[in-house]
């Protein structure tokens, strides 16, 4: 065994599934749930999440890529895993012998993997995805007509599912979203008029869970909301979520500067004062943004303290003039609750101008994270 340096994440599993029984609660026993765990569950450790969420109950897994669903199989997942990218040329033999499930948005792709299926003997599960509206990958709406009938020749390939993905659920009212699942419903219908019996339909991503009844759909997809952290402002106060992701060190040095005296990279933290500095051992290189210099706060002794100069790649310096006693080895809150207090990812957000998804993906690798409540 060695020692650490003080810069931890903590992820707190039970907090992980009380989010998980508001979306229960919200969609009610009818619909079956599919965990995004994609980006190593934003950052939370997806193999450790995954395994808790699974435990929970969790029916489906959404990853990315085959390699996140590669690493889920080796930690132990058994339930069904959607790669939500697709395949790619050369991955179908992984598809098969992980068991993923891919969703298709190219015939290119339909029919890569009904070759290789017939080759070993095999039948490909996949989901159907379709655009409609997010303009990113998908089959459009008027392609179908001509894709339906050419899937349904490929006889090593069954659609267990038909995807698509709403662009603004996130602005409750949003009548485009309105028009999406206008869309979704023809396809469907489509769909299932071309002779296809789809087990699975999903739209609902975290906002539409909270915002929308969506009858059609039998699956639901949450993702920030497990994690405890809001769709977008506008759903503060009509979510009980609770955060699962709190990020910590310690002071390393404590020192005293006088006057005029400038700070880190650049000197852009001048002392107008006498001040009293804490050096903590975090950086962008832990996923500190550098955008944090000069305007991030963070929490010591249950205080508010701000970062003082330029966040550099593995440390940061804090004004804690105003804060009696700091001491070498006090806890240092970046992200989460110290005695009442509170920093929360939509706040760090803001200040970089990002949203509480990009803080969470950003903690580095090298930052250990510390599983509690399993």
């Amino acid at each position: 065994m060695h020692g650490h340096r003080p810069t931890h994440v903590e992820i707190d599993i039970a907090a992980l599934r009380h989010n998980l029984q508001q979306v229960r609660q919200r969609t009610g026993p009818g619909n079956r749930v599919l965990a995004v765990v994609k980006a190593d569950a934003y950052g939370h450790g997806a193999a450790r999440v995954s395994l808790a969420l699974q435990q929970a109950g969790v029916d489906l897994f959404g990853v990315a890529i085959a390699e996140e669903g590669m690493a889920l199989r080796n930690a132990g997942i058994d339930r069904s895993i959607l790669v939500l990218g697709g395949v790619y040329p050369g991955q179908e033999q992984e598809f098969f012998h992980f068991r993923l499930t891919p969703a298709i948005f190219s015939l290119e792709a339909a029919r890569r993997l009904d070759r290789a299926a017939a080759e070993i003997g095999t039948i490909c599960d996949y989901h159907l995805k379709i655009d409609t509206g997010m303009g990113r990958v998908g089959f459009r709406p008027e392609e179908l007509a001509g894709v339906l009938p050419e899937l349904a020749s490929l006889p090593h390939l069954r659609m267990e599912g038909v995807i698509s993905h709403l662009a603004m659920a996130d602005e409750p009212g949003q009548p485009f979203t309105d028009e999406q699942l206008r869309r979704f419903r023809e396809c469907l219908d489509l769909v299932r008029k071309t002779g296809f019996a789809p087990e699975f339909t999903h739209i609902g991503n975290s906002a539409a869970v909270f915002t929308r009844d969506i009858p059609e759909c039998n699956l639901v997809r949450p993702g920030i909301v497990l994690y405890g952290a809001l769709p977008a402002p506008c759903f503060s106060g009509r979510i009980d979520l609770q955060p699962v992701m709190s990020f910590r060190t310690s002071v390393a040095q404590i020192k005293r500067v006088p006057v005029e005296t400038g700070v880190s990279y650049g000197h852009r933290f001048v002392a107008g004062r006498e001040t009293v500095l804490a050096a903590i051992p975090v950086g962008y290189a832990d996923g500190y943004n550098r955008r944090l210099s000069n305007c991030g706060e963070v929490l010591i002794r249950g205080q508010r303290a701000r970062v003082a100069g330029t966040v550099c790649m593995d440390w940061t310096l804090i004004d804690v003039t105003d804060i009696s006693g700091v001491e070498v080895g006090d806890q240092v809150t970046l992200l989460g609750r110290d005695n009442g207090n509170r920093i929360t990812a939509e706040e760090w957000a803001e200040r970089i101008g990002s949203i509480s998804y990009e803080v969470f993906c950003q903690v580095s690798k090298r930052v250990p994270r510390i599983y509690r409540g399993e």
